[in-house]
């Protein structure tokens, strides 16, 4: 044999067809072994509606991630990887935990919530909501059998899911209709003008709501909702617990705090991602060819773009044209890009490096958090790529 012929010639490998149904036969074990897993979680799900006991454990959860990591190192594998991995798992187990109704309090009384207009996209996601919560669910629309005044005269909760433009006629119409006793929110993306239409229509009690989150989300868990005092604790107390039974994270404010930082949440970031949608179609770009170029974070913003554009246009224009807030954000965008558009026409490096240096002291320590969390972004996109 030739002394300069590979050692590995002489090693019997096994056929990658093999290799592959041995890795198959793995990957069968491991999902029965998260069958299992999820049989242990639905127990323990039983065990915390009977206990009382909250869904989420966050000292718990960093337990299992550090012995997780050190078990993986040990092991040869990326502690990177597993911890994601078994992320995925948790968030997995909350969302079946909350399915069961882990956080719904034993003696809850069901109640009956109209969704007034609950065929669109974001009522039905509310009914579906408070269906697997064990409540009654009356669905009134434009096209349903039952009317919206007929919903609003017998339910002890009225949601108004309709869209922006028309929320407050829907309020000032059926409020009068609302039982004293009954509650009535909302679930619009603004809050001053709809909290002051309820509470002069009704003499229900109130609760402002704003999901941030679309229809689309395939689980409720983690998301985050608003909530706003309106009147009546003890349904603010209820509508509290319930959203967050179904695993919902709840932030409470006023309705002037909620639109004023909404203006830069919604307004500010749509307005960008917008202008950025015009400026590609007037530019002609061939979106596919700056595929073949991309980088995970053009990448990125062009999902975020394309999302946005594939959604309704009359959602987003009220959302632009309904904060009081918009005409200052708008103008503020404006002038920002006005500038950065001079410094890179004159080549001003040294005014260039003022404003990073300025924006980079606005973020503060989230810039690590950021560089973090988007590394942990970018890799997921590139591993679907």
């Amino acid at each position: 044999m030739d002394s300069r012929q590979s050692a590995s010639d002489s090693v019997t490998f096994r056929p990658l067809e093999v290799l592959r149904v041995m890795i198959d036969a793995l990957d069968r074990e491991i999902l029965q072994l998260l069958a299992r897993r999820n049989g242990l979680v639905a127990e323990v799900a039983e065990h915390k509606r009977a206990h009382a006991l909250a869904i989420r454990d966050h000292q718990r959860e960093r337990e299992l991630l550090h012995d997780r990591r050190q078990r993986a190192q040990a092991l040869g594998l990326s502690p990177e990887l597993v911890e994601s991995m078994f992320r995925l798992i948790l968030w997995g187990s909350r969302d079946r935990q909350a399915a069961l109704k882990a956080e719904v309090p034993l003696d809850l009384e069901p109640r009956t919530v109209a969704v007034i207009g609950g065929q669109g996209g974001m009522g039905r996601c509310m009914a579906e909501l408070f269906g697997d919560l064990g409540h009654a669910v009356i669905v009134a629309d434009t096209n349903t059998r039952i009317t919206s005044t007929e919903a609003a005269r017998l339910a002890d909760v009225v949601l108004i899911s309709v869209p922006i433009g028309v929320t407050e006629d829907v309020i000032r119409q059926l409020g009068p209709l609302v039982r004293p006793e009954a509650l009535m929110m909302d679930i619009t993306s603004i809050k001053t003008a709809p909290m002051q239409a309820m509470l002069e229509s009704t003499s229900a009690s109130v609760v402002g709501t704003h999901p941030l989150f679309g229809p689309s989300v395939h689980s409720l868990q983690g998301q985050r909702i608003v909530l706003t005092r309106g009147r009546g604790d003890a349904w603010f107390d209820w509508a509290r617990r319930m959203f967050h039974a179904r695993g919902l994270s709840i932030k409470e404010a006023t309705a002037e705090d909620h639109d004023r930082t909404m203006a830069i949440v919604q307004v500010l970031v749509h307005f960008a991602t917008e202008v950025m949608g015009r400026t590609l179609a007037d530019l002609g770009v061939e979106i596919e060819q700056t595929l073949e170029f991309t980088s995970p974070i053009y990448r990125m913003e062009l999902l975020m773009t394309a999302r946005h554009f594939a959604q309704s246009p009359d959602l987003y224009a009220s959302i632009q044209m309904s904060n009081p807030a918009t005409p200052e954000v708008t103008a503020a965008f404006v002038k920002a890009a006005e500038e950065m558009r001079a410094i890179a026409a004159r080549h001003d490096h040294k005014a260039f490096q003022a404003v990073y240096e300025q924006v980079h002291a606005l973020f503060g320590d989230y810039t690590d958090r950021a560089l973090h969390q988007s590394d942990f972004l970018i890799d997921r996109l590139v591993e679907r790529d």
